[in-house]
């Protein structure tokens, strides 16, 4: 059969990180899709626990795992890159491993922090990863190793994801939430403006990556982000326009720092080959208007 070949039939998936922002619209969009789901939050599966992992990969049979999990917060990866790398990238190769003895396709998740941010335009797949700190680094060797140790693997690259009621828990919410909050007591908010991102929401990410295992013969590196770019005060100034409220973002040239951490200035990216596949998401605007209708 022809790569990109669309083949829709029911897939037994085996969801790791079901409580995070993208894990929650995976596992409640997969039976939507047709799809048999076991998922598994943080307090039932520990990832770097090969053994525990290996019990519910053998009892379950999946014919894909998607791993949703990662150690995520920067400055938290800066002071303890060994976690860093060992929930990123060791855990990761442990399972790569397994997926590729039983023949069972992986799909993780990887990030626009790949980049070292100095391209000016929105980085493309093939494009030279070079991150500039302890996180970014973590995940360009969870990349490496799902393909060198499971070669069907697919890594999805996304940028600024966010969604849920109550966003991401090892962040204590998410941009946007942090954002309408903070406008309920301020009538000024400093926002950087010199980071450009491409700002996706979780549920059209999730929705993409069902979308992408429709197709068969898919593997190697996609991105998977809303469509446009934008910086971070713009995304703000977006956010605070649809909710209508009287606060005025106030666009802050922090030089790409957050404290002491360096952050790509242009991280943008582009999706050319889902695309290809017929795979698009929104625009970010769009994409925002309709999470803040959900709150």
């Amino acid at each position: 059969m022809a790569s990109g070949l669309i083949l829709k039939h029911k897939m037994k998936i085996f969801l790791i990180g079901k409580n995070g922002q993208l894990g929650q619209a995976i596992h409640t969009q997969s039976p939507d899709a047709g799809h048999e789901i076991h998922a598994f939050g943080q307090e039932e599966l520990n990832i770097a626990d090969g053994d525990a992992f290996s019990a519910l990969f053998k009892k379950i049979n999946p014919d894909v795992v998607i791993n949703a999990s990662a150690f995520h917060v920067v400055p938290q990866c800066e002071e303890d890159p060994e976690k860093a790398f060992l929930i990123n990238a060791i855990a990761l190769k442990k399972i790569a491993e397994m997926c590729s003895e039983s023949n069972v396709q992986l799909m993780t998740y990887s990030t626009d922090y790949v980049f070292d941010g100095t391209k000016g335009t929105p980085y493309l797949e093939d494009d030279k990863p070079n991150p500039l700190q302890v996180y970014g680094v973590s995940k360009v060797a969870g990349e490496l190793l799902a393909v060198r140790y499971s070669p069907t693997s697919v890594v999805i690259r996304t940028c600024g994801v966010y969604g849920g009621k109550e966003g991401s828990r090892s962040k204590k919410g998410n941009f946007i939430l942090n954002i309408l909050n903070q406008a309920t007591s301020k009538e000024e908010i400093e926002v950087s403006s010199e980071q450009i991102v491409s700002p996706t929401y979780a549920e059209d990410l999730a929705k993409a990556t069902l979308e992408l295992l429709n197709h068969k013969d898919v593997c190697g590196i996609y991105h998977l982000a809303n469509e446009g770019y934008c910086s971070w005060a713009e995304f703000a100034t977006e956010a605070i326009k649809i909710k209508g409220l009287p606060v005025k973002i106030i666009p802050v040239d922090r030089g790409g720092m957050a404290g002491s951490l360096k952050r790509p200035l242009f991280s943008a990216l582009e999706n050319t080959r889902a695309a290809r596949l017929g795979i698009k998401l929104p625009s970010w605007q769009d994409a925002l208007k309709r999470y803040i209708n959900t709150l």
